[in-house]
């Protein structure tokens, strides 16, 4: 059995669809466990029964900040499912990248609603204003998400070589090694968050910081090294524009943990936006090629 077979056989195993359906599971009881904790932190925390004012942070004190916990859960979830569809192509798990920031920006949603007052001028409060750009954002990268999926539907089929064959497991080898990284960093973001919060008494309002920060930058060095691979494999201008285009796309995601506000919004759909554009410029281009 050769190297090439020795992978391929170690992907199937780790990334069975019996392991994934368990995951899956797991994570859904994990999500229910978390939100039952959450919403009884807050509740003894209303009721004084402990006191979290030091935090300083609406999450434990008012009930719809408990649906932040269930999604943290569902957006590891996705996390996993982004490493698994890796080996497909660029394109795929590009898409996936843009679902993880839409339900980010939605978990975000969670936690800024019980900042909006009603009573208060819209125009004037930065919390409410917050409220309406992320609404809108959702909106847009929703829709951008979907426009994004016919495209990729549009792209011809190829034929699979010997040649893609091995480029596919170099992707697989990606993904067995990003899996233990993301298992490692989620324990490590856990540690260092509940450290802060009960223990040194401090805490980053900023909760995208935890985890996806530091998950984005090892993505952006994985989509590297594999972009590095696929010049072994390809020659095809149009194919490297497009793997480096979703690169590019993918660090606008990553600056968007870096920012908050609008400006972070604007940074998620202008990395879309961006990788809309390649995807549709890369579709015009290879059926050109195949007119020709």
């Amino acid at each position: 059995m050769n190297i090439q077979e020795k992978i391929e056989n170690l992907f199937s195993k780790i990334f069975s669809e019996k392991i994934i359906k368990k995951f899956e599971k797991y994570i859904l009881y994990l999500a229910s466990l978390g939100f039952v904790i959450h919403l009884s932190i807050i509740l003894l925390n209303n009721y004084n029964l402990i006191e979290l004012s030091v935090v300083g942070t609406n999450l434990f004190s008012n009930p719809i900040s408990a649906l932040y916990t269930p999604f943290s859960f569902i957006l590891v979830y996705e996390a996993f499912l982004l490493i698994y569809y890796i080996p497909r192509s660029f394109t795929t798990a590009v898409g996936k990248q843009y679902q993880i920031m839409s339900l980010i920006v939605i978990r975000k949603i969670f936690k800024d609603i019980p900042l909006v007052d009603l009573n208060a001028n819209w125009i004037e409060n930065s919390n409410n204003q917050q409220l309406v750009f992320d609404l809108v954002g959702v909106l847009i990268i929703f829709f951008l998400i979907y426009l994004f999926k016919i495209t990729k539907e549009r792209l011809p089929i190829k034929r699979v070589s010997d040649k893609l064959d091995r480029f596919i497991a170099s992707k697989k080898l990606v993904s067995i090694v990003l899996l233990p990284t993301l298992f490692a960093i989620c324990i490590m973001s856990f540690v260092n968050w509940f450290s802060g919060v009960f223990i040194e008494e401090t805490f980053d309002e900023n909760l995208n910081n935890l985890f996806f920060n530091e998950f984005f930058t090892i993505l952006i060095l994985a989509d590297v090294f594999i972009l590095l691979l696929s010049f072994q494999y390809t020659e095809r201008y149009s194919q490297l524009i497009r793997n480096t285009g979703f690169i590019i796309s993918t660090i606008l995601l990553r600056l968007s943990f870096s920012v908050s506000g609008l400006t972070s919004i604007l940074l998620i759909i202008s990395g879309i936006i961006f990788g809309l554009l390649i995807l549709l410029i890369y579709n015009a281009i290879e059926k050109d090629n195949k007119l020709a």
